[in-house]
């Protein structure tokens, strides 16, 4: 990945030191299902996790300063009777390996009856890896959610000659790397969801049912990283999660 796609913003740390005064937010309890290397890193055995001397991604840190939270690698009800989305306010989908049709049903009733899900969607990641092409614990190289975007109204498109590396959103400039664009479809049905395009359609927030979805095409933000970088990322991390957790958005979708 080019220097300049994985560089986050600079005037997100201003942005974020302007909002040090605000109260105390309310403990959230969040879900992760990802493909990335956040709650475990790369060559790193299960139990080796807990040592201290195990450098943790930066997320993880804001995850549990915001409340409870929990990775997990399967959504709804598994075959032991584990629920895994059961008393979850936020599911991060971090560049999510495909989804089996039981979890497209699972995710869609959660945000259907008020969750808020958190979409990181990167149709051709360029995040390093320690696993060559082909290893199944390689991040999935690009993301293939397209029957419950469809669902919602939302499709994720890729330009391979887009080498835009960063989205002015919100008063500040996510990162980006090889990013998609969202369209809203036309004939989405009844099912779609209320979905306004923000940042030149590298974001989209939709009211679905009772919940709320706000999807990034591209993953660079989640990248590791380290000192003043990784406080920059996660300032906009948090960001996200205060907007997908904010209101709805209230408009149609025309």
């Amino acid at each position: 990945m080019s220097g300049a796609a994985c560089h986050p913003s600079a005037g997100a740390e201003q942005a974020a030191a302007s909002e040090t005064a605000e109260p105390a937010r309310k403990p959230i309890a969040t879900a992760l299902f990802s493909s990335l290397p956040i709650a475990r890193p790369e060559n790193v055995a299960m139990e080796d996790l807990l040592r201290e001397d195990v450098p943790a991604h930066w997320a993880t840190s804001l995850l549990s300063d915001r409340g409870e939270w929990r990775a997990v690698d399967w959504l709804g009800i598994r075959d032991d009777g584990y629920d895994a989305l059961a008393g979850i306010d936020l599911l991060v989908l971090a560049q999510p390996r495909p989804l089996a049709p039981e979890e497209n049903v699972a995710l869609d009733n959660f945000v259907r009856d008020g969750g808020t899900v958190l979409l990181f969607a990167d149709p051709h990641l360029t995040q390093e890896s320690a696993y060559a092409l082909g290893d199944p614990r390689r991040p999935a190289h690009t993301v293939l959610l397209s029957p419950i975007l469809s669902r919602w109204g939302i499709e994720l498109e890729h330009d391979e000659s887009d080498e835009k590396t960063g989205a002015d959103w919100n008063g500040v400039t996510l990162p980006l790397s090889e990013p998609g664009r969202f369209r809203l479809k036309p004939d989405a049905g009844e099912f779609a969801g209320r979905c306004i395009l923000e940042a030149d359609a590298r974001l989209v927030s939709c009211d679905i049912g009772k919940g709320r979805l706000l999807a990034l095409a591209d993953a660079a933000l989640l990248e590791p990283d380290t000192g003043g970088r990784a406080e920059i990322r996660r300032a906009l991390l948090e960001r996200m999660m205060d907007a997908a957790l904010a209101t709805k958005v209230g408009k149609s979708r025309d």
